[in-house]
C-alpha cells in the first residue's frame, strides 16, 4: 500500500517519493547483485544503479497490475545479470577478501571453519542452474514472498514452489556431495 502511495507520486515527478522507494528496496538489490556475481561489491553496486536509474526513467509507463513494484525491480535485476554475464568476462576482485582473514585474532579459527562453510554453500548455491538461485536467494536471503517472486520471474506462485522444493533438494544433494567429497580427501591424508 505505501509503495503504491510512493509509486503515484513519484510518477508525477516527485524525485523524494522515488528516494524513498529507492532506500526501502536498493539494499535488497544489490545483496540480490552481489551474490548473483560471486561477491563482485564494484559491479554489484554499479549493476544496482543502472536498475533504479532506468526505474526512474520508466516510472510513467510503470503499471501496477496487481505486481509489487519489487517484482518489477527483480525482474530489471534479473535481466541486467543476464546482460553483465553475456558480456563481462569474470574479474578476480581484491575486496572480496575480508581484512579480518589477515588479523592474528585468537578466533581466527572458528571464523575460518564458518567463512569455508560460508563459501561452501556459496558455491554449492551458485552450481545450481539460474531459476533455482534466483528463487533460493529472492526466498530465503531477501525474503521475499512467492507473490512477489512470481511477479519478479514471470511465473505463477504455484510454479514458484515447485522451483523453490526442487533448488532445495538440488542444494542439499550439492552440500552432501561437497561434504562426502570433502570427507573422502582428509581420509586419504
Amino acid at each position: 500500500m505505501e509503495d503504491e502511495k510512493l509509486l503515484r507520486k513519484a510518477k508525477k515527478g516527485d524525485s523524494p517519493s522515488f528516494g524513498e522507494i529507492y532506500d526501502k528496496y536498493a539494499p535488497k538489490i544489490y545483496r540480490y547483485f552481489f551474490l548473483k556475481l560471486g561477491g563482485r561489491k564494484g559491479e554489484a553496486e554499479d549493476l544496482t544503479h543502472e536498475v533504479f536509474l532506468s526505474a526512474w526513467k520508466n516510472i510513467e509507463t510503470f503499471d501496477v497490475r496487481g505486481v509489487p513494484f519489487s517484482s518489477y525491480l527483480y525482474k530489471v535485476a534479473r535481466n541486467a545479470v543476464i546482460d553483465y554475464w553475456r558480456t563481462k568476462r569474470p574479474v578476480v576482485d581484491i575486496d572480496v577478501v575480508p581484512e579480518e582473514t589477515f588479523s592474528a585474532d585468537p578466533d581466527f579459527a572458528k571464523k575460518l571453519d564458518f567463512d569455508s562453510d560460508l563459501a561452501m554453500v556459496k558455491n554449492c548455491v551458485a552450481s545450481l542452474e539460474p531459476a533455482y538461485q534466483d528463487v533460493l536467494i529472492m526466498k530465503f536471503v531477501d525474503d521475499m514472498t512467492n507473490r512477489e517472486i512470481a511477479g519478479a520471474l514471470d511465473k505463477s506462485e504455484g510454479a514458484i514452489r515447485v522451483i523453490q522444493h526442487r533448488a532445495l533438494k538440488q542444494l542439499k544433494k550439492e552440500i552432501e556431495k561437497h561434504e562426502s567429497g570433502f570427507s573422502q580427501t582428509t581420509e586419504e591424508a
